[in-house]
């Protein structure tokens, strides 16, 4: 019960203790914390055989979020990761997992340490720590890179989004981009088809991908190169149109999604593995130690596990 209020419904330890107080049990805080070390050691085996199912997948979702970690003289950001396995898109049939660690910065050699002896598809953003795992020569072999199709609309979105727009004190529709705009609608036409095809066998995925997106990709693909000619390398909507060119394999990890159908349009999976924890440090505020990350991430791996398996925790 304590290891879930913690975990699972964001409550400190301290706020459990004194809630207990007032029923009339006294249980100190140190004492609260020695029971979660002790029951995660106790746990261990149970998160061994999910780690070891989750890093057998040969796709994986990562993402990452801040977390508060508490130095000398106030707080420095850390980060958590996670690593998520997901077969039901493409009908696979093995159980999903979601495998969390935690680390005091975001260099990196943290996902290299984390996927060492990995080899597959990762999913996910254009951020940098991954790009160790992309190297020629990564042992036993480097990853496949997928990039995520929400991450580059998002910087469409943000500039024909009208509403943003009215929120910061502009009127009319001169502040709104046209291309941005027509952007978005042929992202959304694409992802309009993805959740069609969503766990459908990987055959139907592949078939439908074929007829479908890649005449649409092709389409956005020749249309968003014109419309970069034609700008400023400074203009906003230039730069969201770069991240999807920015070098020669940035615009094929973007569209790898076509040749293999087991890949997901979008990298959304990861992104709802973390949104709990983006909410519950508003209630913890901080990880008191690299310990007590390491903790948190090993009770989010068996809790958000067992909930993508409808378990109660």
């Amino acid at each position: 019960m304590v290891l879930f209020e913690r975990f699972g419904q964001h409550q400190p330890l301290n706020r459990q203790a004194e809630r207990y107080a007032k029923e009339g049990v006294e249980i100190s805080l140190s004492t609260l914390a020695d029971q979660v070390g002790a029951c995660a050691l106790a746990l261990q085996p149970i998160h061994d055989l999910i780690r070891a199912h989750a890093i057998g997948a040969e796709r994986l979702h990562a993402d990452d979020t801040t977390v508060p970690l508490m130095a000398k003289g106030g707080t420095r950001t850390a980060r958590l990761w996670t690593y998520l396995r997901d077969d039901r898109p493409f009908a696979g049939g093995s159980p999903p997992a979601a495998l969390y660690h935690f680390s005091p910065d975001r260099r990196m050699e943290h996902p290299t340490r984390h996927l060492a002896g990995w080899t597959g598809i990762l999913q996910a953003d254009a951020c940098g720590g991954y790009s160790d795992l992309y190297r020629h020569d990564h042992k036993p072999a480097s990853e496949l890179s997928a990039l995520c199709w929400s991450h580059a609309r998002r910087k469409f979105f943000e500039l024909a989004d009208i509403k943003s727009t009215a929120r910061n004190g502009k009127t009319g529709t001169a502040e709104i981009s046209p291309i941005a705009l027509e952007a978005v609608k042929r992202f959304d036409a694409l992802f309009d088809v993805e959740r069609e095809i969503t766990g459908l066998t990987s055959e139907a995925r592949h078939d439908a991908r074929q007829r479908l997106m890649r005449p649409m990709v092709q389409e956005l693909h020749d249309w968003l190169r014109s419309e970069r000619a034609r700008m400023s390398k400074h203009n906003p909507v230039a730069k969201a149109i770069t991240y999807m060119f920015e070098d020669d394999g940035r615009w094929d990890a973007f569209t790898r999604f076509l040749e293999d159908r087991r890949i997901c349009l979008m990298n959304n999976a990861a992104e709802r593995a973390l949104r709990g924890i983006a909410l519950g440090r508003k209630a913890w505020l901080f990880a008191g130690s690299p310990r007590g990350g390491d903790r948190a991430a090993f009770m989010y791996s068996l809790i958000v596990a067992a909930k993508m398996n409808n378990i109660d925790p």
